[in-house]
């Protein structure tokens, strides 16, 4: 049976912190945060959150430590199809039409994809039909042969990238849905792998080739700030910009194209 006490230090470990560390952030003595983590003090609900926060403790697992320390879960989880989750899904859908004719879509913490709008669609034009059942996985819709695989050009670089990516994500959240995407796709690596030098990391281009030419993006993820509920906590909206002037007309073109054939198909 799991206990707040051994929760907490799992993630004061993987934060590599000291229990002085700890105590000095959240406000209380080094004694504290020892008797807690051995069980011979019982911590309250707010003592609890206020740990977690001072360990950027994902929403999800500050439920888990609620319940290990007796008390109810205090985030809720709901679909972004959800009604009560309507005047979310409406803002996302602004932002993403608002980046059109550049690409940009909505992935939850499993990088399972959730939104997309529509200059997305000319990219899973090109991916086999297996790979788009739900859930579309955008690692493996990039790094899987039936994917994107083979029409990315700096395919090494975008493997180290996400690889980075990935593993930062697991040491942050402790996924174990995350780590066996990882493995999937990357323990055949070894322990080392092949990780990109930090300066790459800033802004890894990933440059695709289509029929219509080569096209190279960048890409910025944007966060909900302060969620109160797990599905904000965990979700993300990653767009993507053309990395130079042929890849912004070559965007344009494509939309404009499908602009056209849209009208073309109106009765």
């Amino acid at each position: 049976m799991e206990t707040v006490g051994g929760l907490l230090r799992g993630w004061r470990h993987g934060r590599q912190l000291s229990q002085l560390d700890l105590a000095l952030a959240a406000g209380v003595s080094p004694r504290y945060v020892s008797l807690v983590e051995t069980g011979r003090s019982r911590p309250s609900a707010d003592m609890v959150l206020r740990l977690a926060a001072r360990l950027e403790v994902p929403l999800r697992h500050r439920n888990r430590l609620l319940v290990a320390a007796g008390f109810a879960p205090r985030y809720r989880e709901r679909p972004l199809d959800e009604p009560d989750m309507s005047a979310v899904r409406d803002a996302v859908s602004r932002v993403l039409r608002a980046h059109e004719p550049y690409p940009a879509l909505v992935m939850d913490g499993r990088w399972n994809v959730v939104m997309t709008n529509a200059p997305v669609d000319h990219f899973l034009a090109y991916v086999d039909p297996e790979l788009l059942v739900p859930p579309l996985n955008m690692v493996r819709l990039g790094l899987d042969p039936r994917g994107l695989a083979s029409r990315i050009v700096n395919l090494a670089e975008v493997r180290s990238f996400l690889r980075a990516r990935l593993s930062r994500q697991i040491a942050r959240t402790g996924d174990p849905a995350v780590a066996a995407l990882y493995d999937e796709f990357f323990a055949a690596d070894g322990p080392d792998g092949q990780r990109p030098p930090p300066e790459s990391e800033v802004a890894t281009p990933m440059i695709f080739r289509f029929q219509e030419g080569e096209l190279s993006l960048f890409s910025t993820i944007t966060t909900f700030g302060t969620p109160q509920d797990i599905t904000l906590d965990e979700i993300s909206i990653e767009s993507y910009y053309p990395s130079d002037a042929a890849s912004a007309e070559l965007l344009r073109g494509l939309a404009d194209a499908g602009a056209d054939a849209g009208a073309d198909a109106t009765p």
